[in-house]
């Protein structure tokens, strides 16, 4: 995908966009509302749920997405238990890339992948050690929010169109575990940047060696293309620098509350609308989402040196997934 053209479209994304939207919007303000920000944070975390299978029908989404969100728990669950040792997040930063690749990949679950799994844990380990949020407030908390985008998910049932749907049985909207050639490529990229990524992140800075391996995972994908990690790689630098400086002049207004949750929604609406057509112009939305989530959630927010942070470890991130592109042929069929 060139920097300068859009992808062609795929169908109505609003739908999708709506439901994400909402997923992180609600939390935030209804416990602004209530006078606990800091939960709404944690809990709008669990709208990545909705980001799955986005283009499935709602009646085999209704089945799917408990195992997202269970696997979004599982990788929440392990953040906190190791959060006070960055040796035990750098190792488990490594596991969890490799066991959520090896689950997406091997039952070709599609976009976004294992990259949401690698970030919960990340996040998870992250919040906990840097806030007074306790292990199992934070897991409660994210709980809460998986179920809130789960229901918010389902809510096309709500139309009888919707409903007369015959639902497919899991192991046909998941197939598997099988990997072929492709999916062996990409297991073993995965495998490769996140044992490079942590290892770059304990020079860097230990604390934050899952964002370095997230953003590889981010730019290889689920295609098994040599071009694609190129481009991605690209796509994913221009746009997350870019979006550094829109998360600088954001945060400048110090938002909080219920404007919070207005900006972060209307960043998780956009961001949905063209990430399937443009990956660069969507990291322009997604990098002062992230970093706006992060800092509200742990205080940080404002914190220009943040962005700096991100900005290297993207990039270092960036190049290390893009290079791993080499590991595939110079032709290579698209494994999905």
């Amino acid at each position: 995908m060139s920097l300068f053209t859009f992808a062609p479209s795929r169908g109505p994304r609003w739908p999708l966009a709506l439901q994400a939207a909402l997923g992180i919007g609600v939390p935030i303000a209804v416990m602004a509302l209530l006078g606990q920000p800091a939960l709404g944070y944690i809990a709008a975390s669990g709208a990545f749920t909705v980001l799955y299978l986005g283009s499935a029908p709602t009646v085999d989404r209704a089945r799917a997405l408990p195992l997202i969100a269970a696997g979004l728990m599982l990788s929440a669950v392990l953040g906190v238990l190791v959060a006070e040792s960055p040796w035990l997040v750098s190792a488990g930063v490594i596991v969890v890339a490799v066991a959520s690749a090896g689950l997406a990949f091997g039952f070709r679950l599609g976009p976004p992948g294992p990259l949401f799994f690698v970030l919960v844990f990340g996040l998870s380990a992250h919040v906990v050690a840097a806030s007074d949020v306790s292990p199992l407030v934070y897991v409660t908390a994210l709980a809460a929010g998986c179920a809130f985008s789960y229901a918010v998910a389902l809510t096309p049932l709500l139309s009888a169109r919707a409903r007369a749907k015959t639902a497919r049985r899991l192991n046909a909207l998941l197939p598997g575990p099988a990997l072929d050639a492709g999916s062996r490529v990409l297991l073993l990229r995965v495998a490769i940047v996140a044992v490079v990524g942590v290892l770059l992140g304990l020079v860097i800075d230990p604390a934050r060696t899952y964002w370095v391996v997230g953003s590889a995972v981010a730019v290889i994908g689920v295609a098994a293309a040599r071009g694609a990690a190129f481009q991605r790689g690209l796509h994913r630098m221009l746009g997350t620098v870019v979006g550094a400086g829109v998360y600088a002049a954001l945060a400048l207004l110090h938002p909080s509350g219920l404007w919070l949750a207005l900006l972060l929604a209307a960043l998780q609406f956009l961001i949905e609308l063209v990430v399937v057509r443009h990956y660069a112009l969507a990291l322009v939305f997604i990098t002062p989402l992230v970093l706006l989530l992060t800092g509200a959630a742990t205080g940080e927010i404002g914190a220009m040196d943040v962005a700096g942070e991100r900005i290297v470890d993207t990039l270092v991130g960036a190049v290390l997934g893009a290079a791993s592109g080499l590991l595939h042929p110079r032709v290579m069929p698209e494994s999905r």
